[in-house]
């Protein structure tokens, strides 16, 4: 099976710019009540995925004011960890296997471009809806 047949297109995906401000990242965080998003840079190409959790710790420890949250830039920000992206040639089960860790895996092209996500829900729901899974 096909792994783009489960993709959410970038078009349709939330995500954050490398060099946004703390403060817009938390804005959008907080609008869609994400608990992580995809960062990409300029270029186009999947950078990382940022938590609320990496942000909580970046302000703890460098007690940044408002104001300097509205100017530092979401790069500075040491992520815990990153969801690893695949290529949209991969098999499913390699897909599978990263949407057992993560709640969305993300999807490149061959030049390495961020083309989109797959999210852990569309392919339960797949699943559920051909009856591979029984309750």
């Amino acid at each position: 099976m096909n792994i783009l047949a489960f993709i959410k297109p970038k078009n349709d995906v939330v995500f954050v710019y490398d060099d946004f401000t703390i403060k817009e990242v938390m804005d959008k965080l907080e609008k869609y009540r994400f608990a992580a998003i995809p960062i990409l840079n300029r270029d186009g190409n999947y950078v990382g995925t940022l938590t609320e959790g990496d942000l909580l710790w970046k302000l703890k420890e460098s007690g940044l004011s408002l104001e300097e949250v509205q100017r530092e830039s979401v790069a500075l920000i040491k992520r815990n960890r990153d969801n690893a992206p695949i290529n949209m040639n991969a098999q499913m089960d390699e897909l599978i296997g990263k949407a057992t860790d993560e709640n969305f895996v993300p999807i490149v092209d061959d030049h390495n471009l961020f083309i989109g996500i797959v999210t852990r829900k569309a392919i339960l729901n797949y699943f559920f809806e051909h009856r591979f899974i029984v309750l």
